[in-house]
């Protein structure tokens, strides 16, 4: 299973790039938001092991205080992806706003665009005949709605069958914010994402990698830590490592 770090744009090291040997060492698994897509990421893209591109389009839409023209942000990411020659990304999964009739005539056109399949993100709404539509017609599709509870806990039950369609038919899985540690060595997705490792930057604790899992590391009490961005890049490291492992292990 690949594991990709999301929410990596807030702590790339700024200036002072702090980063920058993490990523031309280890070669992270990353998954970052067209939205925070900018010149940096341009200038590390060579460095990623691997890449997945999610469209943003939530992100923007909740940003923007005017109407959102959704021809012109299609073709800036298709321009993104082109120019950068990204061979994984996600469609505008906006089926909320705009109507699953619309998000399949901009998914043709974002194929049009680029010269390539989009991955798809199938939500709850769309229907498990759809979902097995997009097993059958893609090689790579994605469930979305797990962070936002669409999906709950009690329909995790049909990941298994979800994931042994998907793979009878030569397709592979990824989760959408999908890091729940106690249940990735259940679900055998082919690929998640999360922003966990960030957690531990925001809330003031260090993660540490144990051979087979991640564990928290409290700091003591009455102790602060001295330096937030030494700690955060120690956690992005501490992931790295959970990444390699769980790619041949889980």
């Amino acid at each position: 299973m690949k594991i990709y770090l999301a929410g990596v744009a807030p702590w790339r090291g700024g200036q002072d790039r702090i980063y920058d040997e993490s990523y031309k060492t280890y070669r992270p698994y990353i998954l970052e938001s067209f939205y925070y897509a900018d010149a940096d990421t341009e200038r590390l893209l060579p460095y990623f092991g691997d890449f997945l591109l999610d469209s943003g389009a939530f992100t923007f839409m909740q940003s923007s205080k005017s109407h959102v023209n959704w021809e012109e942000y299609l073709e800036r990411y298709a321009d993104f992806i082109n120019r950068n020659k990204v061979e994984k990304f996600f469609e505008l999964d906006i089926d909320s706003v705009v109507g699953y009739a619309n998000v399949l005539r901009y998914r043709k056109r974002l194929e049009q665009l680029t010269g390539k399949q989009c991955i798809p993100v199938w939500h709850k709404s769309r229907g498990i005949e759809e979902y097995k539509k997009h097993c059958i017609d893609y090689s790579y599709v994605a469930i979305g709605g797990y962070v936002v509870k669409e999906i709950t806990p009690k329909e995790y039950s049909h990941f298994p069958a979800m994931i042994e369609f998907a793979h009878k038919n030569k397709s592979k899985v990824h989760c959408l914010g999908y890091t729940n540690l106690a249940n990735l060595r259940k679900h055998h997705f082919d690929s998640v994402d999360s922003t966990a490792w960030t957690t531990g930057n925001r809330f003031g604790y260090i993660y540490r990698f144990d051979g087979k899992t991640i564990k928290k590391v409290e700091v003591p009490k009455g102790k602060r830590l001295a330096n937030p961005k030494r700690v955060a890049l120690n956690n992005f490291n501490e992931w790295i490592k959970f990444q390699k492992y769980a790619e041949t292990h889980l």
